[in-house]
């Protein structure tokens, strides 16, 4: 299970399940998929109303808002802080004829941090990625923030050309032994091979 202490911890290891369920079903989730999803990642179910659920752990709460044709999850950090709050949205785009999974800053005015995650962009016909997305699971390590990805996703950002960006804020990544480390955010990047 991925360590989630940060409202983006949570969002990335759910857009990576929420990528591979549209393509394994074919189509969006639907909010009770999202919900086991949710729980997966360690959340309990809290609160449940009329077209919203409430997830928590010690660090984040995520409000689940399935909408026809669209999942809404915002993520909040538990101390109240809404300047690292993040929202996952995935949805079918008619325009480009694609589902798309993307996080956003919930208020682009006070988040505190450069977002340079990159969409989950899926051919609605074929259901192959379109984009380049770098998601994985988080793992609090000594001293530093570890993401891990697995080998597909790294063959992925390999094949964009953009090893060196920082796949959480866009800032400069520095490779040494199979890891990378962000030189502006300080998250480290490893290939996990297990994953």
């Amino acid at each position: 299970m991925p360590d989630v202490y940060e409202p983006i911890m949570g969002a990335f290891s759910l857009a990576r399940r929420l990528w591979k369920m549209i393509v394994e079903k074919k189509g969006l989730p639907t909010g009770d998929d999202v919900a086991s999803l949710l729980e997966n990642l360690g959340f309990e179910r809290v609160c449940t109303g009329s077209g919203l659920a409430v997830f928590r752990n010690r660090f984040v709460i995520a409000l689940l808002i399935p909408r026809e044709n669209m999942i809404v999850v915002d993520f909040l950090s538990s101390s109240g802080e809404l300047s690292d709050a993040l929202e996952l949205i995935a949805y079918y785009d008619k325009e480009i004829e694609c589902y798309v999974v993307e996080i956003l800053p919930s208020n682009e005015l006070e988040y505190e941090e450069n977002l340079g995650i990159e969409p989950v962009i899926i051919d609605g016909k074929t259901f192959e990625l379109r984009s380049y997305p770098v998601l994985g699971d988080f793992k609090q390590g000594k001293d530093k923030v570890v993401l891990k990805i697995d080998r597909e996703v790294y063959e992925l950002w390999k094949e964009s050309g953009k090893l060196d960006v920082c796949p959480v804020c866009g800032g400069h990544l520095r490779w040494k032994q199979g890891k990378a480390l962000c030189t502006e955010c300080g998250i480290e990047v490893v290939v996990d091979e297990e994953h």
